[in-house]
């Protein structure tokens, strides 16, 4: 399989104490991104390495996350089918019909994935709904999400949680800073 490392980026987080390495990828496919977040949360040391891929619209075709907590480690593999069907261990997950992207709360990294794909005009905001994967349960659930265009490289970000924030975003729509959450601090 063909494949070039388009960017890779790190990551500190506010969130809890840690960082992350994540790198974007151009395949045959589409796009994919592979990252690797490491830290302290809840006292305690984490990691989580996660994998998501998707087609050349930014559509969310496959995700594997692992991630451990203290003693505790646990594995997710999700596909999603050209009609939207998500599966999980085999299962349908009805509940995530219609939702395009994933969202892993461990990483800003897949919000690359809904801003690539929407393609705003400065003023312009959609509405998405995500496959939200908390952290360290890796529970999934749909999560309403809405995306503005603020100016060439901002975008402000609101889910039904309540959560908001500015992100400011490269050229290939990588997170550079997430006001409260995240900041770039290398990047090739």
């Amino acid at each position: 399989m063909s494949e070039n490392l388009e960017r890779a980026v790190v990551w500190r987080s506010h969130l809890f104490d840690g960082t992350e390495h994540c790198g974007l990828w151009r395949t045959a496919q589409g796009w994919e991104l592979r990252g690797a977040v490491v830290g302290v949360q809840k006292d305690q040391p984490m990691l989580a390495y996660y994998e998501v891929y998707c087609d050349s619209d930014w559509l969310t075709r496959r995700v594997q996350i692992y991630g451990t907590i203290g003693k505790e480690a646990k594995i997710l593999a999700l596909t999603v089918e050209d009609r939207g069907v998500w599966r999980g261990s085999g299962q349908d997950l009805s509940d995530l019909n219609g939702c395009d992207d994933v969202d892993l709360a461990v990483t800003p990294a897949t919000n690359t994935l809904p801003i690539k794909r929407l393609n705003l005009q400065i003023g312009q905001s959609a509405a998405v709904v995500a496959a939200w994967i908390r952290f360290p349960e890796l529970i999934v659930q749909p999560l309403s999400q809405r995306y503005t265009r603020i100016d060439g490289n901002t975008y402000r970000y609101e889910s039904d949680t309540g959560f908001s924030a500015e992100i400011g975003v490269d050229d290939l729509g990588l997170v550079t800073t997430y006001s409260g959450g995240w900041e770039r601090i290398a990047a090739l």
